[in-house]
């Protein structure tokens, strides 16, 4: 017979029945307490940025799939990468009397340097206010402590590398991502003499006319002129092209490429910060002397060479073209000598280089079949 509890007047194996359902009702109020409880917390908790809240996972990772990562990054969160540099030394404690960056210089001169033409650098040098440039210098002879009495070079950027072209280093340690933060680089031989040079108005000029590739004149009666393009307007602002109407290699109205324009010559270029993002590419790493590569720098203007490359007439420089590489730590008269019997030798080796770069160029062309040459057509309607 079945057993009766006399205190709540049910059977015994109904009592155990209501007692679990007592039971389970009893977990899922509190299931469902605890869970609004946590939602509770996570949304404070959200609201204070302690803890960021949990993204959609089917969008996340669809956009993961799309995201561009900078080569090398993809163990990081994006957020804490830094793809570019500067040259802009830092102290090693912040003070009071330490520069902001809105002082920051916008423009960057570097230069291949030895110790022999100190004077004519320093002379560079000081037209170059340090409010606008940072002076970055390439030491081919190794000659770096005898600078140290200038009293600019402790804010220069010294760099040493035996006998190495002004081109091995810009393609060593001017990368598009180190020098992004400046609007114009001045990729100067060391052999230019700057009287009638100012920089800022140079500037001032290359902006207003849209040069993107530019350089100043030469002053004809004084320069070694090694192109008529390069040589100075009397009475002229800025000139891109040069007329030859008599003779081989003819130059006029009509014509459309270097060296007749839309070309500069490779002892004083100025290259705006989106052009040297395209000419430090076409900078070949084992090609140092960079013969050739003047011709082709008109892909990099941004636009139609024939009015983004120019000569700037009304700022000029003297190029002196003096032999520099070929000596380093040798004494003064075995180090000319040396640097004149070499002399042959370096031109031999810049024109193999041009004849190299100028089939890589050729082939890079060929090959490349989403490449198509802008001034190609051009060219071959002028030439009908």
């Amino acid at each position: 017979m079945e057993g009766f509890n006399f205190v709540t007047g049910f059977p015994k194996n109904k009592r155990l029945f209501l007692s679990t359902i007592l039971l389970l009702v009893s977990l899922i109020c509190a299931a469902y307490f605890l869970a609004n409880a946590f939602h509770y917390k996570q949304v404070r908790l959200a609201r204070w940025g302690l803890i960021y809240s949990i993204p959609d996972t089917t969008t996340s990772n669809e956009k993961c799939k799309t995201q561009c990562h900078p080569s090398g990054t993809h163990p990081l969160p994006q957020g804490i990468v830094a793809t570019t540099s500067n040259l802009e030394t830092r102290p090693l404690w912040e003070d009071d009397h330490s520069p902001t960056n809105s002082n920051r210089p916008f423009n960057l001169l570097a230069i291949p340097v030895g110790v022999k033409q100190k004077q004519v650098v320093d002379k560079i040098v000081k037209k170059f206010p340090s409010s606008d440039f940072v002076v970055m210098l390439f030491h081919y002879d190794g000659f770096v402590d005898e600078w140290k009495n200038l009293a600019w070079s402790n804010r220069a950027i010294h760099v040493s590398a035996i006998n190495q072209t002004k081109w091995w280093f810009a393609k060593r340690f001017l990368h598009p991502d180190i020098v992004a933060d400046y609007n114009y680089i001045f990729l100067w031989d060391e052999d230019l003499l700057v009287d009638n040079f100012d920089p800022q108005r140079y500037l001032s000029i290359v902006k207003e006319e849209g040069l993107e590739i530019s350089q100043p004149a030469l002053d004809p009666g004084k320069s070694e002129i090694h192109h008529p393009l390069t040589v100075r307007i009397a009475r002229s602002k800025v000139h891109r092209r040069y007329y030859k109407l008599k003779g081989s290699g003819r130059c006029d109205d009509n014509s459309t490429a270097p060296p007749c324009l839309g070309w500069v010559e490779m002892m004083a270029p100025v290259f705006s910060k989106k052009s040297w993002q395209c000419v430090w590419h076409m900078i070949q790493n084992d090609l140092i002397h960079a013969w050739g590569l003047d011709r082709q720098l008109g892909y990099c203007a941004q636009g139609d060479r024939m009015r983004n490359v120019g000569v700037v007439d009304s700022e000029y420089i003297v190029h002196l073209g003096l032999p520099t590489l070929g000596g380093s730590n040798d004494n003064e008269t075995s180090s000319n000598s040396r640097r004149e019997s070499d002399r042959p030798k370096v031109r031999m080796q810049s024109y193999i280089e041009m004849q190299v770069f100028g089939k890589r160029w050729k082939d890079a062309a060929e090959k490349d079949q989403c490449w198509i040459d802008p001034y190609e057509q051009h060219q071959n309607q002028t030439s009908h």
